[in-house]
């Protein structure tokens, strides 16, 4: 059964007898249905009644009420309401506009609004690149999608994506101090795509996409990033590639391997494993296999559309043809950006010693981390309630602050794998170790350092 979670945490309002043994009652029944408890707090007390609200964390909603049933069988045990902490933390969205400067008068109308801010249009009519210095258009990115790859959960369509875009922005803002908005486009036309996001392109100053499906992610970024003057990144793919890149950095590290002696098996040839493929070429691997549902990508294979032939053309030098599970025997490192369950115990225990398995697929990896645990040296995961976690918020909202800063137009597979330096660097070699490959999302240096890292591959100078 899967672990309860804060993403499914519920507070439960119960009325209960007063006694001695009460609080103990109730939170001994949470634990026996599973859950989690992490708050118990007092909101009313009587002669003979007591009401407690009780916070714990659940598996899913059918979890919660079990709960809430488990509460509401012990006699004389009322559960007056259950809320669930998520949906109102959504309540009414994630984001607002706030504004920069004061408005306060008259005075400050004038030169924020009209007549004062046609001068400021008219310089700008002008001086098009003064844009990017006198309107938002320094510091503001959009996130767009079209809802067809959100998450675990597939094509959901741009109205369903909304709450995933809000958290997106709210992440730029709160680790790098970037404005952005969503942009949940109702097409999932390429051509449409691209021409609504040049369309609004004028008020941006960098282009997230984000959830949406190979292999049309694809052709939509190439297309923009042809006709934008301004950085267009796919999230899924590069985003993805430079956190799993600075955690291979130090997870070679601890296995004391060399990544050019090393035999490397991806699972997963779309968005992400493309562009985990592009970065690792250069770095000279021994030898990459990439698998998809069918089997080892290789020459020869029929019915590849291009960017999955690009990755015959450029792996699995051999031809190999096998599974999956046939290509990680032996394999000094696994990548899995894919399906969840696709291995078993047995498949890692046949890699080389001292393997690394990068098991990304989330929620459920594509081998049980545990499992993989007792045989691999290092293990990783995409989920936040195990060790090594890959997040892509390692990567992002750093990667815009420099982009943004510098003023950049182009994003380069140098700049990438500058920036997944800069991450790996950010775990000192007294910290590293078998649990610890990359920083905690938390940790309040990393955007920074990314940021410079960016800035410095786009030939700006420090500081």
């Amino acid at each position: 059964m899967p672990a309860p979670s804060p993403g499914c945490s519920i507070t439960l309002r119960v009325e209960a007898p007063v006694s001695i043994g009460a609080a103990g009652l109730l939170t001994t029944c949470v634990g026996e249905a599973g859950a989690v408890l992490t708050a118990l707090d007092v909101v009313d007390s009587g002669p003979d009644r007591v009401v407690v609200d009780l916070t714990c964390d659940t598996v899913d909603g059918a979890h919660a009420e079990a709960v809430s049933k488990a509460l509401d069988d012990i006699a004389g045990v009322t559960v007056r309401r259950v809320s669930d902490r998520t949906f109102l933390m959504h309540l009414g969205g994630k984001l607002e506009v706030v504004p920069k400067v004061p408005l306060r008068n008259r005075d400050d109308l004038s030169r924020a609004y009209t007549p004062g801010v046609a001068r400021v249009c008219t310089a700008i009519a002008e001086h098009p690149e003064d844009a990017r210095r006198l309107t938002v258009k320094r510091n503001t990115v959009a996130v767009v999608t079209d809802g067809s790859a959100v998450l675990g959960l597939g094509d959901i369509g741009p109205a369903a994506a909304l709450p995933v875009m809000e958290g997106k922005a709210a992440l730029f803002k709160q680790f790098a101090g970037v404005d952005a908005w969503p942009v949940c486009i109702d097409s999932q036309d390429v051509d449409e795509i691209v021409r609504t996001v040049e369309l609004i392109a004028p008020v941006y100053g960098g282009v997230n996409l984000e959830d949406i499906s190979a292999p049309r992610c694809f052709e939509i970024e190439r297309r923009l990033r042809e006709r934008l003057d301004i950085p267009v990144f796919h999230d899924d793919q590069h985003g993805t590639a430079v956190v799993v890149l600075a955690a291979l950095y130090n997870a070679l590290k601890v296995v004391g391997k060399d990544i050019r002696d090393c035999r490397i098996v991806l699972s997963g040839v779309g968005a992400a494993g493309n562009a985990i493929i592009r970065l690792l070429l250069p770095l000279e691997p021994k030898e990459i296999v990439a698998c998809g549902r069918n089997g080892a990508v290789h020459r020869g294979q029929d019915g590849l559309d291009a960017d999955r032939q690009w990755v015959a053309d450029n792996t699995n030098p051999d031809g190999f043809a096998g599974t999956l599970a046939e290509a990680v025997a032996g394999a000094d490192v696994f990548i899995g950006v894919s399906a969840p369950n696709l291995l078993v115990e047995a498949d890692i225990a046949a890699m080389a010693d001292q393997a690394i398995v990068f098991a990304l697929s989330n929620p459920d990896p594509e081998v049980d981390p545990a499992a993989a645990g007792r045989h691999a040296a290092v293990v990783a995961t995409g989920r936040s309630d195990l060790p090594n976690q890959i997040n892509n918020v390692l990567a992002f909202p750093g990667i815009f602050r420099g982009l943004l800063d510098a003023g950049a137009s182009a994003i380069t597979d140098d700049l990438l794998r500058a920036a997944a330096g800069a991450i790996a660097d950010r775990v000192a070699p007294e910290q590293l170790n078998a649990g610890y490959i990359v920083p905690s999302v938390f940790d309040p240096e990393v955007a920074g350092a990314v940021a410079a890292a960016v800035r410095a591959a786009c030939g700006q100078p420090a500081g």
